[in-house]
């Protein structure tokens, strides 16, 4: 079903850590561009068609005080209806840009004060819902940006609190003004996962208990939550109810990464296992079931797979990347 493409070659390997790529399709300019996280460093590459590379970008924490420079946890495009951002977090603040990199346009700095002397402090989770602009935290606490059209004048408009733990990974979906419809997921740690309604006050809808294992990778798609856990599990939830309808054992090793192409809702995961699948959702139209199957297994051999996404929003195309791999993977469909 699918064939390796070429692949981009990366400047460096991508760091160990979950979700560690983030795919930007242009179609208009018919380019591709991908966002990987090296140490203090995160590279940014647009790609042709053909995978041809055309420009590379670097970019770097914003420095402070401190011997060594901090870590970068996660890059992320945030595509809102008016603009789209480029977000940056790390154990210092978060860092969002022009889509391209060239302009940073807001800087927050984490605040110490919530930390104790054994705690590392970094953000991590990053997700846009409306005009909003969503990025978790180590003390569990994810921060709300409330961005303009146009402009830097972002500002911090409400913290959530609905995890004890740090967060690891959040899920929008434009709920395309359904009154009282979940949009957003936030998962931790602990394997929570707290369901949201956005709006000019996010409100918590369900709070799905967690059973002993981290959940690095969430998502979000006509009201069924998939949420990958450090024990290999895909678990399929109702998002509005938080029941459990599905529990797949889709992995040998922890789940690095999972992402959804929303047209026809096909599931990435990958994860430590060396394996990237891809699942089929549906929802029975008569008994409101939540169905699932499998449509494609690809191993990525001798290779920690750390991130995975669909490089369109049809499916038809994917993106790998690992740990001592100094190249994104790229994969179409024959």
């Amino acid at each position: 079903m699918f064939r390796r493409e070429r692949s981009i070659p990366l400047r460096s390997s991508a760091a160990a850590l979950s979700n560690n790529l983030s795919v930007l399709q242009l179609p208009a300019r018919d380019l591709t561009h991908f966002g990987v996280v090296h140490g203090p460093s995160a590279q940014l590459l647009s790609a042709a068609p053909e995978g041809v590379p055309l420009a590379q970008r670097q970019l770097h924490v914003k420095e402070g005080a401190g011997v060594s420079p901090p870590l970068i946890t996660q890059v992320h495009w945030c595509v809102l209806p008016f603009r789209v951002l480029l977000v940056l977090t790390s154990h210092r603040g978060i860092q969002m840009y022009e889509s391209d990199g060239s302009v940073m346009v807001y800087w927050h700095a984490l605040d110490s004060g919530d930390a104790s002397s054994v705690q590392a402090m970094f953000a991590r989770g990053i997700a846009a819902s409306v005009h909003f602009i969503c990025v978790g935290t180590w003390s569990g606490r994810v921060l709300v940006f409330d961005i303009p059209a146009k402009g830097p004048n972002i500002v911090l408009s409400e913290e959530l609190a609905g995890h004890q733990t740090p967060i690891t990974d959040i899920a929008t979906e434009r709920a395309q003004g359904q009154d009282g419809v979940a949009d957003m997921v936030t998962a931790d740690d602990s394997g929570v996962l707290c369901v949201w309604r956005s709006g000019p006050e996010f409100t918590l809808l369900t709070r799905i208990p967690g059973f002993g294992v981290p959940c690095p990778s969430v998502q979000l798609w006509q009201g069924i939550v998939a949420a990958g856990y450090g024990n290999g599990q895909v678990r399929l939830y109702d998002a509005s109810t938080g029941a459990l309808h599905i529990q797949i054992s889709a992995h040998a090793r922890t789940i690095s990464a999972l992402d959804l192409a929303p047209e026809v809702g096909k599931l990435l995961s990958a994860a430590e296992d060396t394996f990237v699948h891809i699942w089929k959702l549906n929802r029975n139209p008569e008994s409101g079931s939540i169905e699932v199957e499998h449509c494609h297994g690809e191993c990525i051999s001798d290779t920690q797979v750390c991130g995975a996404r669909f490089c369109d929003p049809s499916g038809s195309s994917f993106a790998v990347t690992g740990y001592d791999l100094t190249e994104i993977l790229r994969f179409g469909t024959v």
